[in-house]
């Protein structure tokens, strides 16, 4: 299996993934924020690997964090890789964890391919298992992340470089602390 890939991205697909160059072999990954990623950038992916009978299927993330919420999607009945997928690209991980942990069914419900039934069991199946407390902060601090959110779309960013800038961030009760490292790591990319 493919745990970790480190390289260039050199194409931006249509579908929200991505193909990458390490060491002149292109890997396509499925990633949860195509938007954060631009051509000639050098990235690193924790990656999760998915064999099916007809296609070898790579999904990447930025964090490891991420990616172990992923993996923890997947362990409900009726959620696969493309809604796990989908429910990363809705909401950033500390708001997901949040609604899980918050048994917030609407919220969960906004993810496309999950209506109430598959919401209800997300929140059974995933709440208590969350590691709540380093990067799993649910309350005041996603309020204060959502507040970020809304002025780095002020100040023009895209979903997508706002949503990588959150993962790469120590959550925070401080909005301007906050907002000044999200404003350095977009900054740096």
């Amino acid at each position: 299996m493919i745990g970790w890939l480190s390289g260039r991205v050199v194409h931006l697909r249509d579908n929200g993934a991505l193909i990458v160059d390490v060491q002149g072999v292109g890997y396509e990954l499925n990633v949860a924020a195509p938007d954060g990623y631009r051509v000639g950038q050098n990235v690193e992916m924790h990656v999760f690997t998915v064999v099916r009978s007809d296609a070898i299927v790579l999904y990447g993330f930025a964090s490891s964090d991420d990616r172990d919420l992923f993996e923890l999607l997947l362990v409900t009945p009726g959620v696969g890789p493309s809604t796990a997928l989908a429910a990363l690209r809705t909401m950033p991980r500390d708001e997901l964890a949040a609604a899980i942990e918050g048994d917030d069914l609407k919220k969960l419900s906004s993810i496309p391919g999950v209506g109430s039934k598959t919401a209800s069991r997300i929140a059974l199946e995933l709440k208590g298992k969350l590691s709540v407390g380093a990067s799993y902060e649910a309350t005041s601090a996603v309020a204060v992340n959502g507040a970020i959110e809304d002025a780095l779309r002020a100040l023009g960013y895209s979903i997508g470089e706002i949503r990588q800038s959150l993962s790469g961030i120590t959550l925070s009760e401080d909005e301007s602390t906050a907002l000044r490292e999200a404003l350095q790591l977009l900054r740096r990319s």
